[in-house]
């Protein structure tokens, strides 16, 4: 079976469940085939922890779930070492974070000491317990849901996690015939369950390989240091996009290229992705004053139309 075949199965077993939102499912895909994490924002029931269990359950390998609370301590994420009496040894007991998908599912109600546990997980695909680093994947995929910060009980996700994630995409609410679908078929009781992977680790891994191969012309690379350097300079935003965006934004137009069926980008790959990837890693001057992050959305917008697309 053929890469595209492959991911065709991927997607329509997503679309599946998440019924009238291809965009959120496209970017999930993006992020998932350029092997990188994913943060999916949204007010509660629209259906955040539903895709993130359903790409979880579209690849053969390890799933863990980790409902993330005020109360939640590092070691319950990732493991502690318990005394062995029958052989006076420490004996280490893996957390949940061992698994090649993990779903954070509310990362934004633990506090910021748990939510940078997971910052050596996210950046290197390890985890150091106790002085011992232990190795998680190929591949490794972390899905966090969050609501936004003017609920209860939510605190801040640090900067320097949030550059972390790839993407971050948001669901929405469903339209009025959707919304009737939903009520009709109920896809996260009954769909949900019986979803077959479409997608073994391996295959993924290999996809994930098959995405750095993808051509990028000198002009797409100049595209992409323009809107970080866009960024920069703006005086609308606190700081702008690091190296590791640009990185990120380059990796996930890649994907975007290989969803579409071509082994080259286009300026469009990186023009569409674009907000999703830059916006959660700025903070715009406005934020402070009214406190919204569509502030900084508004403003991204506005400098991606003013940069010259390449021909």
């Amino acid at each position: 079976m053929s890469t595209q075949e492959k991911l065709k199965r991927l997607k329509a077993n997503l679309g599946s469940v998440l019924l009238g939102k291809d965009e959120a499912v496209r970017q999930a895909m993006v992020a998932l085939v350029a092997g990188g994490h994913i943060l999916l924002e949204d007010v509660p029931g629209v259906g955040k922890t539903i895709l993130a269990r359903a790409l979880a359950k579209s690849i053969d390998c390890a799933f863990s779930r980790i409902q993330l609370t005020p109360d939640l301590l590092p070691s319950d994420v990732l493991g502690v070492s318990v005394y062995d009496a029958s052989n006076g040894e420490f004996v280490f007991k893996p957390g949940p974070l061992f698994a090649n998908v993990v779903l954070a599912d509310e990362i934004n109600r633990a506090t910021p000491r748990t939510q940078s546990a997971l910052l050596e997980a996210m950046n290197e695909s390890q985890a150091t317990i106790d002085g011992k680093t232990y190795l998680l994947g190929p591949p490794f995929i972390l899905l966090a849901t969050q609501n936004p910060y003017d609920f209860e009980g939510t605190y801040f996700l640090l900067e320097s996690q949030l550059d972390r994630f790839l993407l971050r995409t948001r669901i929405g609410y469903p339209t009025g015939e959707t919304e009737r679908r939903i009520l009709r078929t109920r896809p996260g009781e009954t769909r949900l369950p019986e979803l077959e992977p479409s997608l073994s680790a391996e295959e993924l891994t290999a996809i994930q390989q098959e995405v750095l191969a993808i051509e990028v012309h000198e002009a797409i690379l100049e595209y992409v240091i323009a809107i970080a350097e866009a960024t920069r300079r703006s005086e609308e935003f606190e700081w702008g996009l690091s190296p590791r965006a640009s990185l990120g934004l380059m990796q996930a137009a890649r994907a975007s290229a290989l969803l579409a069926g071509r082994d080259y980008v286009v300026p469009d790959d990186v023009k569409t992705i674009a907000p999703a990837v830059c916006v959660h890693r700025l903070l715009s001057r406005a934020y402070a004053y009214d406190g919204s992050a569509r502030a900084t959305e508004t403003a991204f917008a506005r400098l991606l139309e003013a940069i010259p697309v390449p021909q």
